[in-house]
């Protein structure tokens, strides 16, 4: 593929990656791929992965569903053995690859999704409640209840 330069896009389903699937809310939808093989100027022989994804995660900040739209674009660089990998240009991240030279598209996706994931998802649109944030949600104190210590500092004097 890296001699023929060979390129493929297509679409995976989502459900079919089981490392990703264990870390959503939902395993809804389909992403987009493109690999792009080949050998740069110096002679390093690369994939192009670029990857559209709308993937159901679990705000930490609400516990609520909400979907992200993950984009990925980096270059890999192949290599067959650790020490290859101080030979890579700057812009170009490590891939290992089996002695005989292959891998499975779809595992170098699964591998570039599960990387560009967020430690901790939130959602942007999201806020914190306001028993968090200590704001009074009935500023004008209607509807809201007395202190229950109240009745303990009568009894303290």
């Amino acid at each position: 593929m890296v001699s023929a330069r060979r390129s493929f896009e297509g679409t995976l389903p989502i459900a079919a990656m089981p490392r990703l699937s264990k870390l959503l809310a939902s395993t809804d939808g389909e992403l987009r791929f493109e690999l792009d093989f080949g050998r740069d100027e110096l002679g390093i022989s690369y994939v192009d992965v670029r990857v559209r994804a709308p993937l159901s995660l679990v705000c930490q900040r609400t516990l609520e569903p909400f979907v992200l739209p993950m984009a990925v674009d980096t270059r890999l660089g192949l290599i067959r053995q650790e020490r290859d990998e101080a030979g890579l240009p700057s812009d170009c991240e490590p891939l290992l690859v089996a002695e005989d030279g292959r891998l499975n598209p779809a595992d170098v996706i699964e591998d570039e999704l599960l990387l560009a994931l967020p430690l901790v998802p939130v959602n942007p649109d999201s806020s914190l409640p306001d028993e968090v944030t200590g704001q009074d949600p009935d500023p004008a104190g209607e509807g809201h209840s007395e202190n229950p210590f109240a009745v303990l500092r009568e009894l303290k004097k």
